[in-house]
């Protein structure tokens, strides 16, 4: 038996489809693919050929990984957990950056319980692992996962919404693609098992989906939005803002605003950031 074999145990869709596929409830059923180069353009795909809300889609190996910006990434067979959801929407379009921050939130529940890793929120989604949480006393914050929404509107009756997110569970610190990445291995997680951190991730999402839909996608009526601010480590720091255009903002973050917007207080006035208008925020010096 391979190191691989005990550190990267393939998915289990049956235990998977047991506990999460129930009548009645948020998820349809999870399909767990060998390989496939976006589980969130495949799943976009299933969307327009009419699949239904709570399909769930993960992958082994997901070797066209894409991220903000059009980024692309790969990953080592079974070394993270990657993965997308389809929603069919009844909210208001304008409340739909949200859905990536939910399911942010509902990732770092997850990794607390089930792994011990003390990761937390960078606006808007990004999983990180804080500095002050870092394993062995490791300085700066470490990217643990990206999340990114796709949206279809070509059919205005059932809009459906995908969201993705790729975790690094088991990379060693040479399968990582860049010195700001970690994993959950190199955090020292208590549990490497991608399956059950599945189900925490997507209990958790249903969760918090349910309570935000019924409140027609209002964030602060449906306690997301406090959800969200509690894990959310970039409120109440120097941040640089990188904006189109070349153009930089330094300041202090806030708040993050009911429309999920990061609020920032510079010189000249706050000014409100949604992720469309920001290309990256880092810490200021």
């Amino acid at each position: 038996m391979t190191d691989d074999d005990v550190l990267r145990p393939p998915l289990d869709p049956v235990a998977l489809n047991a506990a999460l596929a129930r009548p009645g409830g948020m998820w349809r059923g999870v399909d767990v693919l060998p390989a496939v180069g976006s589980t969130n353009s495949e799943l976009l795909a299933r969307a327009k050929a009419g699949a239904p809300h709570g399909g769930v889609l993960a992958t082994e190996h997901q070797t066209a990984g894409r991220g903000r910006l059009g980024r692309d990434f790969t990953t080592p067979d079974r070394a993270a957990l990657t993965f997308s959801v389809l929603l069919r929407v009844t909210v208001p379009a304008d409340t739909l950056g949200w859905l990536s921050m939910l399911m942010g939130v509902a990732a770092v529940g997850a990794i607390r319980r089930v792994t011990g890793v003390g990761a937390a929120l960078k606006w808007p989604n990004d999983v990180i692992v804080p500095a002050g949480a870092r394993a062995g006393g490791a300085t700066g914050d470490g990217k643990l996962a990206g999340i990114l929404s796709e949206a279809d509107f070509s059919d205005p009756g059932a809009p459906a919404v995908v969201v993705g997110m790729g975790v690094n569970v088991s990379q060693t610190r040479a399968e990582l693609p860049v010195d700001t990445a970690v994993s959950l291995r190199g955090e020292g997680a208590t549990d490497l098992d991608r399956s059950a951190l599945l189900r925490a991730v997507l209990a958790g999402f249903g969760e918090l989906y349910v309570a935000w839909s019924a409140a027609d996608g209002d964030a602060e009526v449906s306690g997301l939005a406090d959800a969200y601010r509690g894990v959310c480590v970039t409120v109440g720091r120097r941040v640089r803002v990188n904006l189109p255009g070349d153009a930089l903002l330094e300041g202090t973050a806030t708040a993050v605003d009911h429309h999920a917007r990061l609020v920032v207080e510079t010189p000249g006035g706050p000014r409100a950031l949604s992720a469309g208008d920001v290309v990256h925020v880092r810490p200021g010096v």
